[in-house]
C-alpha cells in the first residue's frame, strides 16, 4: 500500500477525537482528509458532509470535498463546490482548474474551456502558467519549463496538472506518464501529493 502507517495512526487519532467531540466540525474535516489520503473516497465525503451539517458556514471552504467528488465521479457536485469556493477565494487557480476538470467530464473540454472562470492574481507562477495552459494560451512545454524553475514543488505541480489536463483530453497514456512522475519523483509535504497517489491507485497505474 502506498500510504504509511502514519495515516492509519492519524485516522485512529481523529476517530478518538470524534468519539469525544462528536459535534466538532473541524475534526470531521481532518478525518475526511485522512480518509481521502487513504483513497477512502466515499468515507471522506461523508465526513465533509457531516462538517457542513454541523456548521453550514463551512460550505465555501470545503475544497477538499470538491476533490473527493471528482474521484467519486460526482462531477456536477464537484463543479458546484468549486464555484462556491471561488466566491471566497477568487484568486486560486486550483479551484477554477478543478471546476474545469469536472466540467470537462460533464460537457467536454471545449465547453469547459469556454466556461473557465477568470483568475489573475494567483501568486504562484507555476499555477498561473497551468491556468494559461487550461485556457489555451500556452503549451505543455511552457508548464514544464516554469515548473523546473521552482524546484520539486514546481515540478510536482507541473506534472500533476499536465496529467490531469491530458486525462480531461482523454489522452490516458500521457495522463498516466505525468501523474505517475508527479507521485513518484517529486514527493512534497502537501495534500495534493497524496492526491497524486490516490489518482494513481484508483486508476491502477502502478
Amino acid at each position: 500500500m502506498f500510504f504509511s502507517n502514519s495515516l492509519e495512526s492519524q485516522l485512529q487519532n481523529w476517530n478518538g477525537i470524534i468519539r469525544n467531540q462528536p459535534k466538532n466540525p473541524n475534526a470531521y474535516i481532518r478525518r475526511g482528509m485522512v480518509n481521502f489520503q487513504m483513497a477512502k473516497i466515499d468515507e471522506s465525503i461523508q465526513d465533509f458532509d457531516t462538517a457542513e451539517q454541523l456548521d453550514n458556514r463551512l460550505k465555501p471552504y470545503l475544497w477538499q470535498r470538491g476533490l473527493s467528488y471528482y474521484y467519486a465521479e460526482r462531477f456536477a457536485e464537484g463543479a458546484q463546490q468549486f464555484e462556491i469556493d471561488l466566491t471566497v477565494n477568487a484568486q486560486d487557480v486550483e479551484e477554477t482548474v478543478w471546476r474545469y476538470l469536472c466540467m470537462a467530464r460533464l460537457v467536454g473540454v471545449k465547453e469547459a474551456r469556454n466556461s473557465l472562470l477568470t483568475v489573475k492574481n494567483d501568486p504562484r507562477r507555476i499555477m498561473q502558467t497551468v491556468y494559461n495552459l487550461y485556457a489555451g494560451n500556452c503549451t505543455p512545454d511552457d508548464v514544464l519549463t516554469v515548473g523546473k524553475l521552482e524546484g520539486d514543488r514546481g515540478n510536482f505541480y507541473s506534472h500533476l496538472y499536465l496529467g490531469l489536463y491530458y486525462e480531461a483530453e482523454n489522452n490516458l497514456d500521457l495522463a498516466q506518464e505525468y501523474i505517475v512522475k508527479a507521485a513518484d519523483n517529486y514527493k512534497i509535504d502537501d495534500y495534493m501529493w497524496y492526491l497524486a497517489q490516490v489518482h494513481k491507485k484508483l486508476r491502477a497505474w502502478a
